[in-house]
């Protein structure tokens, strides 16, 4: 599975500063439950990954999906007594950050959250806590499966394609945990590029930005290191979006090579941009690493287990073949 740093039992500590531990050897015997709330959710693959971990780990835990377009039947979904904790997905995931108890860092900044975990505060009583793991996910999949790319990174441009969900939460690993000295933005639209800036900046993100409009522009700029597509896979139609893959191209295109995380994986990891990627030369990385390790960082949240418990190569292996049958 690749080598295992130490960041994810750190996320870990670093969650019981919003209380103690909720989560004994009592709770890991019982038959508890976690869900996903969203929308537009039969093909997420998000119940057959988790069933694999909580597997892994022995304990009698159930993810179900929430399926609803109703957010009023978030908070009494979360607060049965055998929740351990849930996901957040679309539309909920901004929605959400004012009805928990209180946001991690990340969450914060990137203004979503997609999980929630809970704690013991000092009365007794339980917090619910928000968190945004799909950072996390982005920030592993580089590091667990090209650790000496990361470490050339530091101090080096990066750049995310896209302004999808996966945007805001790339940003943030790229640049507060991978250390991209600027993250380029390129972007069919320019009001959502717009919008994404502004949004983080007034959170408190004190990254630079740096929106690449055109071929003119990216041909004056550093070639990025690392590289993250949240692009659906669909052949650019609109004028934003055959310019925004010109773009694209006049990086990939360069001498100088990196590592592309490419966070679209349904129906297909192989997509056209990953294809792309690797016709120029670059090393790529399957969208479903980013997907496993949010749920990862989900899992350690919830179970209060280190991640030398979890199994993640049976996690892997169920996921792609899942997607070879589908």
């Amino acid at each position: 599975m690749g080598s295992t740093s130490h960041t994810e039992d750190e996320t870990l500590a670093a969650s019981f500063k919003f209380g103690t531990s909720f989560v004994d050897a009592s709770k890991r015997e019982a038959p508890l439950r976690t869900f996903l709330f969203g929308y537009k959710l039969a093909r997420t693959l998000a119940p057959l990954l988790h069933s694999t971990l909580f597997d892994g780990i022995s304990v009698p835990w159930t993810y179900k999906v929430h399926e609803t377009q109703d957010a009023s039947e978030f908070l009494p979904a979360l607060k049965q007594s055998d929740i351990v904790g849930c996901a957040v997905t679309m539309p909920f995931k901004v929605k959400m950050m004012s009805e928990v108890d209180d946001v991690t860092d990340e969450g914060r900044v990137i203004g979503a959250i997609n999980t929630v975990f809970l704690r013991r505060a000092p009365d007794g009583s339980t917090r619910y806590i928000g968190t945004n793991t799909d950072c996390v996910g982005v920030r592993e999949a580089f590091q667990q499966n090209y650790p000496d790319i990361v470490q050339r990174a530091q101090g080096r441009p990066a750049m995310v394609v896209g302004a999808g969900g996966a945007c805001r939460a790339s940003i943030y690993a790229l640049s507060e945990w991978l250390g991209a000295s600027k993250v380029y933005l390129v972007n069919r639209l320019d009001e959502e590029v717009k919008s994404i800036i502004e949004s983080l900046k007034e959170s408190g993100f004190t990254g630079q930005l740096v929106h690449v409009k055109s071929i003119e522009q990216a041909a004056a700029l550093e070639t990025p290191v690392l590289m993250v597509g949240t692009v659906p896979d669909f052949p650019p139609q609109s004028p934003g979006e055959i310019l925004a893959r010109e773009v694209s191209n006049h990086f990939l295109n360069r001498p100088e090579k990196g590592c592309i995380l490419e966070m679209c994986y349904f129906p297909r990891p192989r997509t056209e941009f990953y294809e792309l990627g690797i016709n120029g030369g670059w090393t790529m990385i399957y969208g479903t690493e980013a997907m496993i390790w949010q749920g990862v960082a989900q899992q350690i949240l919830w179970s209060e287990l280190p991640i030398q418990n979890f199994k993640l190569t049976e996690a892997k292996e169920a996921i792609a073949k899942a997607l070879l049958a589908s």
